[in-house]
């Protein structure tokens, strides 16, 4: 890769990976509850582009040619939870890898491990939500299919026997967390050498807030 390249890939790269997630989503959580219960969908679109304002976006160009992302995030498929806007992060930004529950399954591990080993990517987030589908599934008796079975076994591992849905939640996005480096050397020696940081954290979906946890 030229160096030319590499620079325009970097345009929008923050000296502090963490900050600029937490930056992004406090204009997207003010954003968001500015626009809850008002107007029409397109008046509500209008107050959300806000975040928007004053941005950064990576030459288009550039991403045709390839990718130097500053964070990646291990979340949930949910509808709800989209980490671009969450966080106002445009093309080229963000390494997303999204499953339902956020679990640390073999193919997002290894897809994370390309992230930190190819991409050179100094954060991952592990980031659960408000109300997760999959870890009610994990809690209910209900039966389920053989792979939502599958799906759900990993969360109900981290499960303490007195949570309640948001204690479950935490502990799911704790536990996946804790998988990364249990199970991949590759995101272990990063971690380890100070290369890599890796924070878990929680979605309301309500207020648009991204806690740390």
């Amino acid at each position: 890769m030229s160096h030319e390249l590499q620079e325009s890939l970097r345009a929008c790269t923050p000296s502090d990976a963490l900050g600029r997630l937490q930056d992004g989503n406090a204009r997207f959580a003010k954003a968001w509850t500015a626009a809850s219960g008002t107007g029409t969908p397109q008046q509500r679109m209008q107050k959300l582009n806000a975040i928007w304002d004053n941005n950064c976006q990576i030459d288009p160009h550039a991403l045709s040619q390839g990718q130097k992302p500053f964070a990646a995030l291990l979340s949930c498929a949910d509808s709800r939870v989209d980490p671009s806007w969450m966080f106002a992060c445009g093309s080229g930004e963000l390494f997303q890898v999204r499953s339902a529950g956020n679990t640390a399954f073999d193919d997002g591990i290894a897809s994370l491990e390309y992230a930190v080993a190819v991409l050179g990517v100094p954060l991952i987030v592990v980031m659960g939500h408000s109300g997760c589908g999959a870890v009610k599934a994990a809690i209910a008796s209900d039966p389920l299919t053989p792979l939502l079975e599958k799906l759900v076994t990993p969360i109900r591992a981290s499960l303490q026997s007195r949570d309640d849905l948001n204690q479950a939640i935490q502990e799911n996005c704790r536990y996946a967390t804790g998988q990364l480096t249990a199970r991949s050397t590759v995101i272990k020696d990063a971690a380890a050498s100070g290369k890599l940081k890796i924070r878990s954290a929680y979605f309301d979906i309500g207020s648009g807030v991204v806690s740390l946890i």
